[in-house]
């Protein structure tokens, strides 16, 4: 059950960063404190709603999964604005720009919210008892929650008018532009999609870890495994990867040390990159 739920909000959290690299050919350095500022919001706004409105813990979970994603989406189409759109989406200064904007989020979570580590009571506590073994319903919630937003963007990607122009702004920005599509208000739209992914997978997973202003590096960091070893910009092997990883870590750590996983991990890109530069799932560049 562990895996299920590492590889459910790994693969919100990783689609988020393929979606903007595949449509917009940034590298967003950044989209690991997108996650943590989802996980401390939804600490604050739990927090306020228990102080201020009181009710079950469900009430507080179902406001900040709502309210929690479009701030964090809201502030990440601010950033393209203010300052993706103004470097011309050039690969190397979006890298740089996106590390500057990691360390803003980060030191500003810490003025804001202290250094402490935030609990977030889970929204209901009921288990699912079998004769040998028991499960968590809120766990079990939280691979139904992802798997249903998944192809809900799969959806929106394959089926919709809104994924058709992302695609054709993927293929040709220049000749999508050309047709009359505005290119920046779909980079924004990406960008701020991207990033309220990453939010919805934070205040998923939170009631289970716990918020803290330095929790955006491991996400990040098997993102870009997730990302690299499916294709990028590839959704379907987004999914894939994310399974593949998930399932490993949570089999890995059980007998092992948790290093080990990430290990693993690490040694699959190798292998990936020497094998398969394009990824499981990518196509090999002209």
């Amino acid at each position: 059950m562990e895996g299920l739920v590492t590889a459910a909000v790994l693969a919100l959290t990783a689609s988020g960063l393929s979606l903007v690299f595949g449509v917009m050919r940034v590298v967003n350095v950044a989209h690991g404190e997108f996650f943590m500022l989802g996980a401390v919001g939804a600490w604050f706004v739990s927090a306020q709603v228990a102080a201020h409105v009181g009710g079950p813990p469900l009430l507080g979970f179902l406001a900040a999964l709502i309210l929690c994603p479009l701030a964090v989406g809201a502030l990440a189409v601010l950033a393209d604005v203010a300052v993706l759109k103004r470097l011309n989406y050039e690969p190397e200064a979006t890298i740089v720009a996106t590390i500057g904007l990691l360390y803003v989020f980060q030191q500003a979570a810490l003025s804001l919210f202290g250094p402490d580590a935030r609990p977030v009571p889970a929204p209901f506590t009921l288990r699912l008892q079998l004769p040998w073994f028991g499960y968590s319903g809120y766990k079990l919630a939280v691979v139904a929650a992802a798997a249903a937003i998944l192809i809900g963007l799969w959806l929106m990607i394959t089926r919709s008018r809104a994924g058709i122009v992302m695609r054709a702004t993927q293929i040709d920005r220049n000749t999508a532009r050309a047709f009359g599509i505005n290119v920046d208000m779909v980079y924004a739209a990406v960008f701020g999609l991207g990033a309220a992914l990453a939010a919805v997978a934070a205040v998923l997973v939170v009631p289970i870890q716990q918020a803290h202003y330095l929790m955006g590096g491991d996400p990040l960091l098997l993102s870009f495994v997730v990302v690299i070893i499916g294709g990028l910009g590839s959704l379907r092997g987004t999914l894939v990867a994310a399974l593949l990883i998930g399932l490993s870590d949570g089999v890995i750590s059980t007998f092992f040390a948790p290093t080990l996983a990430k290990i693993v991990a690490t040694l699959l890109v190798a292998l990936v990159l020497v094998f398969r530069p394009q990824g499981l799932f990518g196509k090999a560049g002209s």
